[in-house]
């Protein structure tokens, strides 16, 4: 069994970004879910993709040959959002814990995300908290804990990605601890064309 997973959220619509899947979009040289499996591979042991079949292809030819073992795990129900997504990864996951990362942080911290294992072990879940706002899609859970507490909450009709957390036993990394073991960038996202064309800048500048 696999000690620790990485869960990475690809089955939104992008919106925001235009009509092109952005989970595959060259990101400086590379798709850009597959700079966040190389940056997740250190601290992990495999990866479960979640996202729409329609995906799947493009998906797993961006993350031939990846470090760890890449497997999927497809919306039944595209489009439910986030919260739907997250319990679909989670129930494919063989691990105990799994870290859950949106495929649009290319900056994700290796280092930050060893910590949270650390920090969640003997809890259902570590989530930062660097400022007001709960980081869910960057933080380490107990799979089936949060698997049944995000189902809980769809059945209910909750569409807030925090709705979960408080039917679990979780523990909060406030912005000290993210100064100590992390670095801010690591919850960087790309959700505009904007936002890309930055990362893609920095990303260049340091290669």
């Amino acid at each position: 069994m696999s000690e620790r997973t990485a869960v990475v959220l690809a089955g939104g619509r992008s919106t925001r970004f235009g009509d092109e899947d952005k989970a595959v979009a060259d990101l400086a040289g590379a798709p850009m879910i597959r700079r966040v499996v190389d940056r997740v591979a250190p601290a992990v042991d495999a990866v479960v993709i979640n996202c729409r079949a329609a995906q799947r292809a493009a998906i797993a030819e961006a993350l031939d040959g990846a470090a760890v073992p890449v497997s999927f795990a497809e919306d039944d129900y595209p489009d439910e959002g986030p919260m739907a997504g997250m319990a679909t990864g989670l129930r494919a996951v063989e691990s105990e814990y799994a870290f859950v990362v949106a495929c649009d942080m290319p900056f994700v911290d290796p280092g930050f995300v060893d910590y949270l294992f650390e920090r969640a072990a003997g809890h259902d879940a570590a989530v930062p908290r660097p400022e007001q706002w709960f980081e869910t899609t960057h933080a380490v859970y107990r799979a089936a804990a949060m698997a049944d507490a995000c189902e809980a909450a769809l059945a209910e009709g909750e569409e807030r990605i925090v709705a979960p957390l408080f039917d679990l036993d979780f523990v909060v990394v406030d912005a000290d601890e993210v100064r100590d073991h992390g670095v801010p960038h690591t919850f960087e996202n790309c959700n505009t064309r904007a936002d890309f064309e930055d990362a893609a800048r920095r990303l260049e500048e340091r290669s």
